[in-house]
């Protein structure tokens, strides 16, 4: 939720007087060494948000892959990061207004290139199966039930290797519901970080080019939060790879995984 009205709906949950709970907390995330997250999976070559993408950014040496959670019809949940199916898939219309069964006859790689065609939209529980023991998953929540999203994560083991970013009042609701598992809200300003810092206590926040900026960045370090930045577009290179590390960058959002993985090999910052 990146939007004017979110400062003011923040301000009018503390005039309610909602409780946050306070609970203690520790960083699990070792070192100095940045995290690469991987954009979708590798789509620049593989048709995003599917598993020929998640297993690219594995064999690229992605720390993280991210992906894009909806729920159909019938309450199923499947990786695509558009609420329309038109954009990535051959059929038309608003994923939430279709069953599972209706999403998966789809075919998800054609209009990718033909090389994919017959490719599948993935269920959540898939790309989880794919990447336990192999890596970590940023879990994009575009539209999901944050209890049956936990349940998930839980049953497959994923809870101390997912991130998992949305709105700030879904992300409470899942810090409620298991304050152990890192939600990631977007910093958006000082004082929403501040706001969110108190009301959850995130091991991680999120940033891309509105709010990495020193005053924002601060609160994070302050906090002892992970900072995770988008460097996406124009911004995907070496020199602002590097100074977004040199600002306090923890993780890389990219959507050159293998690239920046070879870059932080070369510089000693690599995870393995």
């Amino acid at each position: 939720m990146r939007n004017s009205i979110l400062p003011l709906l923040l301000c009018s949950t503390l005039a309610t007087g909602v409780s946050f709970a306070q609970t203690a907390w520790t960083p699990s995330e070792d070192g100095k060494k940045i995290k690469v997250i991987s954009h979708r999976g590798e789509h620049l070559h593989h048709p995003e948000n599917t598993m020929p993408a998640f297993q690219a950014a594995i064999d690229a040496g992605a720390d993280y892959f991210e992906l894009d959670v909806r729920t159909t019809s019938d309450h199923k949940f499947v990786i695509m990061h558009d609420s329309t199916l038109d954009r990535t898939t051959n059929g038309t219309g608003e994923v939430y207004k279709h069953t599972f069964d209706e999403i998966r006859a789809l075919d998800a790689g054609a209009k990718f290139s033909p090389a994919f065609a017959g490719t599948k939209v993935p269920t959540l529980d898939e790309a989880f199966d794919l990447a336990h023991g192999k890596i970590n998953v940023y879990v994009d929540t575009k539209y999901a039930d944050p209890q049956q999203l936990v349940d998930t994560i839980v049953s497959h083991d994923m809870q101390d290797h997912v991130v998992i970013y949305g709105n700030p009042f879904f992300l409470y609701d899942v810090h409620k519901i298991n304050p152990a598992l890192k939600v990631m809200p977007e910093a958006l300003s000082p004082d929403i970080c501040k706001f969110l810092v108190r009301g959850m206590q995130p091991q991680v926040l999120a940033f891309d080019a509105n709010d990495f900026k020193d005053a924002v960045i601060d609160c994070a370090k302050q906090a002892n939060a992970k900072i995770y930045v988008d460097r996406l577009g124009d911004a995907d290179n070496a020199e602002t790879w590097q100074k977004a590390i040199d600002a306090g960058a923890d993780g890389i959002q990219t959507n050159l995984p293998a690239e920046l993985a070879t870059y932080l090999r070369a510089h000693n910052m690599a995870t393995h």
